[in-house]
């Protein structure tokens, strides 16, 4: 079943848990949570596929679980406090997940956080981003203009100096 798109789809690095990606991730989300109890954490680590096997998950979230892709399973219905499981199986610490999956180090990430979080500013749409083929709509082309920066064409160039010796 493929996912239905939704407004806050259009918002880059962002994976809201809402219904469909709940029902989409169930299983991969109850694996996550069988790591809280020390027997399958054991289990787990003795053989990471054979432990898998006992959840019906997508190849996809298999995928991202061994490889420990930490957004890709937000991405395929994984609750990021039931995945830092994973993390903390690891031996890692919520805080190091999170600076993980926001490309950054974990001194970074705390920097960031304590500084207010991350900015809004280019993490508002997918829309504003310079993508190819949609010149002059990106979000360059955007801050160019707003800062004053947009140039001319030299035929409007040319035109707004003849209209301005008309006036003379």
């Amino acid at each position: 079943m493929a996912r239905t798109e939704q407004a806050y789809d259009d918002i880059p690095g962002t994976f809201v848990f809402d219904a469909e990606r709940a029902k989409e991730g169930y299983h991969l989300n109850m694996f996550c949570m069988s790591l809280m109890k020390d027997e399958n954490r054991k289990a787990f680590k003795a053989d990471e596929g054979k432990y898998l096997d006992r959840f019906p998950l997508t190849p996809e979230q298999r995928d991202a679980i061994l490889k420990r892709q930490y957004n890709r399973m937000l991405e395929l219905g994984g609750n990021i406090y039931f995945t830092a499981k994973l993390g903390a199986t690891d031996g890692h610490s919520f805080q190091h997940i999170a600076a993980i999956m926001t490309g950054s180090t974990q001194d970074e990430y705390a920097k960031m956080m304590l500084a207010g979080g991350r900015s809004v500013e280019g993490n508002r749409s997918k829309s504003e981003l310079d993508l190819p083929g949609k010149s002059g709509k990106g979000k360059k082309a955007k801050r160019a203009k707003a800062e004053g920066k947009h140039k001319k064409s030299k035929k409007s160039k040319s035109k707004s100096k003849k209209a301005g010796s008309k006036r003379g």
